[in-house]
């Protein structure tokens, strides 16, 4: 029995059967109405945004009550229904652009109704026009605002803010004030100010209460994420109709981690109060947070009779005594998944780039790859150099699997001659060839584990290269124009077919002629496997068995020399 191929035949359909549980996990939903990702978003104005009917909370909050629910989101076409106690506001939005963000801002309950990403193209055919992340074609609103007894926001009725201007661009700037004002019925002026930095995709929120009654003011501060349980319509398809997860995730007592699934939504809501932690919308590459100042109470629930999903929190109510000011804050995230940006933001925010189980080891790949990136300016030559240093590291326990390989090989004519010897035998062939490892210090099992030890490294860095917002568009040469998408000529996975037939073909034939055509299919099945992976994930393996192909050469050379020189 040929032991060492067994185990390699077993950590192969190990890896193969992780790669496609991981792909199901992340590309299981396919594209549900998809418009071409280079299209331009509608007029916000015209798709539906609000609805103050149901834009409260059902619940609303006192100076003790710290438990409140957050108020759902639907159309904005209904404010002008007979029921809707608020005025019909201008259909104007306010325009914000700073040299990462392109805003608008919805004057009715000062709701961000759209954001842009100019750094990230929507596609690399429309380089002009960019990326829409907050996007009112999947109902997607980031919306925060005041509830309780003197709040502006209750069941019917949201605020309509007044501003000095309907665009605001931060120009050579350091910092951009958004401020939106709306003055109440008792005199009270709030003020809602978003604050915008250069280069940086965290917006802050302030809601500055100057409260004019003669009684105190009390309220608390809501914000949260709408958004339907459809794929963005930016989302581009590939051959298989494959897309990536969609939904909600947070911080949980137990997990600074944790997916909130759409379908998980439908049976029943989530809820927690805890003192720190985020709420976020996660989409591929791409994420929104809410990150509150203080303990909050988080939730997220599916609306009735609709596919529409809220995330957010409630902040208690604060109490502001009459002719003070007080102030309500929180943060809302809306950006590339920069892990080291979103790390600082809040505690656990960063694994929002979901490396799955291996993260431990895919984080580390993935700083070693940007250090090399830093050296050499091309994401693919990274790939190359981090190929290279891996297998640098591994080197001692591959040349120990090499060296094994090359005795076997040696020993491949004295195996047939027992084989013949023995025939149908199999006890008697296993026993002789197990005498005749011992004799010549062969052992079948050598070169597995160093084998085996690679495929946790081709998982990791297949949820690296699959997460990382940076390989997003980046090409290498030539007709590789993405690394994070499939070859669009299959150059680089039948290129990784052949290296993988040469790899075989350097090691001894097994015996048996079942694991023998096994063996000899496996290229195959590879690399049609690889069609559709990404292109700087096969041309990491393209590079690893080139690698392994001139090491098996070195190492068997050198055994064959010193044989020679002991006859």
């Amino acid at each position: 029995m040929d032991f060492q191929r067994i185990f390699i035949l077993l950590g192969l359909a190990v890896t193969t059967y992780m790669l496609i549980l991981a792909w199901n996990e992340d590309y299981g939903q396919g594209v549900q109405g998809v418009e071409p990702a280079g299209s331009a978003p509608p007029l916000v104005s015209d798709t539906v945004v609000s609805n103050p009917e149901t834009d409260v909370p059902e619940e609303e909050p006192d100076a003790s009550d710290e438990d409140s629910v957050i108020p759902e989101l639907v159309t904005r076409e209904a404010v002008a229904s007979p029921q809707a106690r608020v005025e019909t506001p201008s259909r104007q939005l306010i325009s914000v652009t700073t040299d990462v963000l392109q805003l608008q801002i919805d004057p009715l309950g000062g709701d961000i109704v759209q954001v842009a990403l100019p750094g990230y193209p929507a596609s690399l055919e429309t380089p002009d026009i960019p990326f829409v992340l907050v996007d009112p074609r999947n109902a997607y609103v980031g919306q925060s605002g005041l509830i309780g007894p003197n709040g502006t926001d209750r069941k019917g009725v949201r605020p309509v803010f007044q501003t000095s201007a309907l665009a605001f661009d931060m120009g050579d700037a350091e910092e951009l004030r958004v401020p939106l004002t709306h003055v109440q019925e008792d005199g009270s002026r709030i003020v809602k100010t978003f604050i915008l930095r250069r280069g940086d995709y965290l917006i802050d929120l302030e809601y500055q209460v100057i409260n004019a009654a003669d009684t105190p003011w009390q309220g608390g501060l809501f914000a949260q994420i709408k958004r339907d349980g459809q794929d963005p319509v930016t989302a581009s398809d590939n051959f298989m109709g494959l897309q990536p997860f969609v939904g909600g995730a947070t911080r949980s007592d137990q997990e600074l981690y944790r997916k909130l699934d759409f379908d998980d939504l439908r049976e029943e809501a989530y809820k927690l109060t805890r003192p720190d932690g985020y709420m976020a919308m996660v989409q591929h590459y791409f994420v929104s947070a809410w990150v509150p100042d203080g303990e909050v109470t988080y939730l997220a629930r599916k609306l009735r009779n609709q596919d529409v999903y809220l995330f957010g929190f409630t902040t208690p109510a604060v109490v502001i005594a009459p002719g003070a000011t007080g102030s309500l804050t929180a943060s809302l995230y809306s950006g590339p998944k920069d892990q080291y940006r979103l790390e600082e933001i809040a505690t656990g925010l960063d694994l929002v780039v979901d490396y799955g189980f291996l993260w431990w080891l895919a984080q580390p790949l993935f700083w070693m790859l940007t250090v090399i990136h830093g050296l050499v300016g091309n994401w693919g030559v990274a790939i190359i150099g981090l190929t290279i240093v891996v297998k640098l590291l591994l080197y001692p326990l591959s040349a120990a699997s090499f060296r094994s390989m090359a005795k076997m090989r040696r020993l491949q004519p004295e195996m047939m001659r027992l084989k013949e010897r023995y025939g149908e035998d199999r006890q008697k062939f296993s026993q002789s060839m197990m005498e005749l490892y011992k004799k010549e210090g062969a052992n079948p099992l050598g070169g597995c584990f160093p084998i085996l030890l690679q495929m946790p490294v081709f998982l990791a860095l297949y949820w690296t290269l699959m997460e990382s917002v940076e390989l997003r568009q980046a090409p290498f040469f030539l007709w590789i124009r993405d690394l994070s998408a499939m070859d669009p000529y299959f150059i680089l996975p039948i290129l990784m077919g052949i290296s993988m037939y040469l790899t075989q073909r350097m090691q001894p034939e097994p015996p048996d002629p079942i694991q023998a055509r096994i063996f000899k299919l496996m290229p195959i099945m590879f690399t049609f496997f690889f069609l559709w992976f990404p292109s700087g994930l096969v041309l990491y393996w393209l590079v690893n068995n080139i690698l392994s192909i001139l090491q098996q050469w070195y190492v068997t050379r050198q055994i064959e020399k010193a044989s020679g020189q002991g006859g």
